[in-house]
């Protein structure tokens, strides 16, 4: 993985988790996606398919409109899985995570085959039990993830986070925290609106892929990417699993790494 140096303001490692600070959001994403083309890339010489995971947030609009952009790769080659979707919104809620990514990216380039979590008539337990069967039938190279304001990664919220969990995706209850992140990221216009309850790939299921590039853009999420960096690694704070992974990567903009900044000052 390596950035453009020429934007960069900050970089260090914390653990095995490469850190990397840019002045702007748009320099952040284009960075990211930058890395995340070139390993594409590198992996497609390598083997016939290559297996990505995509976040559905905000957080992701720059990194995905990078990956729209990039040149010499051929997404036939590619199947697309999502990290997590809302139980209870309908099919055609625009809230919905599947929904979000066929907008940012799903359908703008020519996937080999895009698996989405939501299907119409199955319960929850068949929807977990088809996307694990999906995800084993495919193991996951690349993750493109972000971090929630309370440390989560996918809906791995504390709490409900289980760096040992035996299942791959599971139901889970979102904390407030989480929620009322969903407001003010824009995404609902009040807190009632948000689904108490979600279905996400776990801990073990995301970390189980080669390449990781979390993008963490905002002020609102300083506090996350700081404790991220700095607290012990365990599941009060679900992103500190990244520093434990081979291949991970932080990119945040100057309003998100502002704590990380100040120590370095």
């Amino acid at each position: 993985m390596r950035g453009n140096k020429n934007m960069m303001i900050r970089e260090f490692s914390a653990d095995l988790l490469r850190v990397r600070i840019y002045d702007t959001r748009r320099e952040m994403g284009e960075a990211a996606g930058t890395d995340c083309a070139a390993m594409l890339r590198k992996l497609l010489e390598e083997k016939e398919t290559v297996n990505m995971i995509f976040a559905a947030a905000p957080s992701q609009n720059e990194i995905l409109a990078a990956l729209c952009s990039a040149e010499g790769i051929d997404w036939s080659r590619v199947n697309a899985f999502h990290m997590d979707e809302y139980i209870g919104l309908s099919a055609d809620t625009p809230q919905g995570f599947g929904n979000f990514l066929r907008r940012a990216i799903f359908d703008k380039l020519p996937f080999r085959a895009v698996y989405y979590i939501q299907q119409d008539g199955m319960s929850d337990g068949e929807l977990c039990e088809r996307y694990t069967r999906l995800l084993k039938e495919h193991p996951v190279d690349i993750v493109c993830l972000g971090i929630g304001e309370n440390g989560h990664i996918a809906f791995n919220d504390p709490g409900v986070a289980d760096f040992s969990d035996p299942a791959m995706i599971k139901r889970v209850m979102l904390d407030e925290v989480c929620r009322r992140q969903q407001v003010n990221d824009g995404c609902f216009a009040a807190l009632e609106q948000v689904p108490h309850y979600a279905l996400t790939l776990t801990i073990p299921a995301l970390a189980a892929a080669g390449h990781l590039y979390c993008t963490v853009p905002s002020a609102t999420k300083a506090d996350a990417v700081y404790k991220t960096v700095h607290d012990a690694v365990g599941e009060e704070l679900p992103a500190t699993v990244m520093r434990r992974h081979p291949d991970a990567a932080l990119y945040c903009d100057r309003e998100s790494g502002v704590g990380l900044l100040k120590e370095n000052a």
